[in-house]
């Protein structure tokens, strides 16, 4: 059967999983009957919730006697080192664009790589049934960022469809026809993607995805570049720099059919597989035969450029909720992530109880928290930290992010003002349409962490950021942090709601009656620049005199709730965000206060 791998590229909301959705429904991968849920290529929990691919999937479809393998892609630059590596597997990519946002930064990222590798992409507008649409002026943008990031003529002359991948349909004007579904689509890729290149010579495959599979152990999937692979052959695993990492057996061959994975007998060059039986092997390790010495190129990987403490759980509270608590099981479900997500760097501390995790941003950090705390993990975390570097004159470099910022006209003097408060640099305003402006900006990444609800509050919820790694620049010097200073509980036991209430003109509380507290706890924000220790566990006074005055009814003011994204940009580097399954709670590094008072003391002596 003949061949074509694609990658489908876009922006997060920009609709890649919803056209996947119906180019599996046309091309009669379900049964009439089959119940079939939305967004299908979304399988994991976090992704259904927060509506953003994390993890990149590959499916099949076959249209007129072809098998179209497609790569469906995360479209948030946080998650970029899984599309890196995507781009090895595929001949042609589908760049989709909203017609009205038209090219976002994170689209610019990964169209960029593929441009890089020589991808000949064909560019879909969807969403043209939006009011707001302005298909023509999102062509010559893309046409101008194509151009931007040095395409060829040929990547230049890219063919253009427009349509609704809700409605199912694509056509070669905006106006349709709409009737012929998605069979313009298919038929550009069968006409514009070339078919996979194909060596003669023994088998070999480069990993691309890796996931451990309950029955089969760990899988890997790649595309086969030369050779066939048949189940229980010998096969070798070399690493980048040639040395041997292993040497074993095929267990069995998975390809993808549909939205399903089926046994195959053989698997061909050119198709993309799954085959499981090798125990070491891993993402960018070339699998081959046993004649092969030299091993295939992988992708480069950009570094990772925001870093976090992950600590064992030692609040008094620890345990109570959580069943992995220990740094042994923490150490191996970190170095089990970093095994399968080459953009996150793993470090062991010398105490042993703490790791450094470093990402691409705090998305992907907190992405893997929250999937941990569903695991029934319990960990202590710190506040993201920048990984700065150094060039050959010793001068300190941190990394720069480019900012896009679409706002409503009214806000935009808040949003430069704020900006310009935490270091960044403003490059370009112009209007985007409907009385609003689109605000692009150099800023250093330090300062964004934690902005993102900042901005949703100035703007009232109309603002719109995308952020994207931009390059090393020189340190920009001293960003204020928080103004505010925190309440501390001063004891262990439960709240209540009579402190709470006598409280409430220090400064709105985080947590509610009843909620367990302990020594060194963050219970509230202090409307005041310093740190104060307080009692929420001290109750009203009973007297055997009557009066007739009723009791004061106590109304408590709602408590700010803390998710996981904000508590981490919200707190100092002398706190830490306590995760567990049931609870996010914040607390200071250190519990006890006078060890506080000494740590303030040692820093004030050594000038800190």
């Amino acid at each position: 059967m003949k061949l074509r791998n694609i990658a489908i590229i876009a922006h997060v909301d920009h609709g890649k999983t919803t056209l996947v959705d119906e180019l599996l429904k046309q091309s009669g991968s379900y049964r009439e009957n089959q119940r079939v849920a939305e967004r299908v290529m979304d399988s994991n929990d976090l992704e259904k919730e927060r509506g953003i691919t994390i993890l990149a999937k590959a499916t099949s479809v076959v249209w007129k006697d072809t098998r179209i393998n497609i790569v469906d892609t995360p479209g948030h630059a946080d998650f970029g080192g899984e599309v890196e590596r995507i781009l090895n597997m595929v001949d042609g990519a589908i760049v989709l664009v909203d017609a009205a946002e038209g090219p976002m930064p994170q689209t610019k990222f990964v169209v960029g790589k593929a441009l890089k590798v020589g991808l000949r992409p064909i560019v879909a507008i969807n969403k043209v049934d939006r009011q707001d649409a302005r298909a023509q002026e999102v062509i010559n943008e893309v046409f101008d960022l194509f151009a931007a990031l040095d395409a060829t003529d040929e990547q230049l002359d890219f063919p253009i469809l427009y349509g609704s991948g809700r409605n199912g349909w694509m056509a070669a004007s905006p106006e349709g026809p709409q009737d012929q579904g998605m069979a313009p689509l298919f038929d550009l890729v069968l006409d514009h993607v070339p078919e996979p290149t194909v060596e003669d010579a023994p088998f070999k495959m480069i990993g691309t995805l890796l996931e451990a599979n309950p029955f089969l152990g760990r899988m890997l999937t790649g595309r086969i570049t030369s050779g066939t692979i048949k189940p229980n052959q010998a096969v070798k695993v070399l690493a980048q720099d040639g040395s041997l990492v292993e040497q074993g057996r095929v267990s069995k061959i998975l390809a993808f059919r549909g939205i399903e994975r089926q046994p195959i007998e053989e698997g061909v060059a050119g198709d993309i597989v799954a085959i499981a039986g090798l125990s070491k092997g891993t993402v960018a390790d070339t699998f081959c035969d046993l004649s092969v010495d030299t091993p295939l190129k992988a992708q480069p990987i950009d570094p990772p450029t925001v870093t976090m403490t992950f600590i064992v759980n030692d609040s008094p509270l620890a345990g109570t909720e959580g069943d992995k608590v220990t740094s042994r099981v923490i150490r191996d479900r970190l170095l089990r992530e970093a095994e399968g997500n080459v953009a996150l760097k793993i470090e062991e501390s010398t105490e042993k109880d703490s790791f450094y995790v470093s990402g691409r941003g705090e998305l992907q950090l907190a992405v893997l928290i929250e999937t941990m705390r569903r695991e029934g993990f319990e960990i202590a975390v710190s506040r993201p930290r920048v990984v700065f570097t150094k060039n050959e004159a010793g001068e300190t470099l941190e990394p720069i992010e480019e900012v896009l910022i679409d706002v409503d006209e009214e806000f935009s003097g808040v949003v430069v003002q704020k900006m310009s408060e935490r270091r960044a640099e403003m490059v370009e305003m112009k209007p985007s349409g409907g009385n609003r402006v689109r605000l692009v900006f150099y800023a250093p990444t330090r300062g964004l962490i934690g902005y993102q609800s900042e901005l949703l509050t100035d703007t009232r919820g109309t603002a719109i950021m995308n952020r994207l790694f931009h390059e090393y620049a020189p340190y920009k010097g001293e960003i204020a942090g928080r103004t505010n200073g925190v309440l501390i509980a001063n004891e262990a036991g439960e709240a209540v709601a009579y402190a709470l209430w006598n409280l409430e003109d220090r400064g709105p509380m985080m947590i509610e009656p009843g909620w367990k507290v302990y020594q060194g706890m963050l219970i509230g924000v202090h409307t005041r620049d310093n740190d104060l220790e307080v009692n929420v566990l001290k109750g009203k006074k009973l007297t055997n005199i009557r009066t007739t005055s009723k009791d004061e009814a106590v109304r408590l003011t709602p408590p700010i709730r803390m998710t996981l994204e904000r508590a981490l940009a919200w707190i100092q580097d002398d706190e830490l965000v306590e995760v567990t399954p049931k609870s996010i709670r914040l607390r200071k590094r250190l519990l006890d206060p006078n060890e506080r008072k000494r740590e303030e003391r040692r820093k004030e002596a050594e000038g800190v």
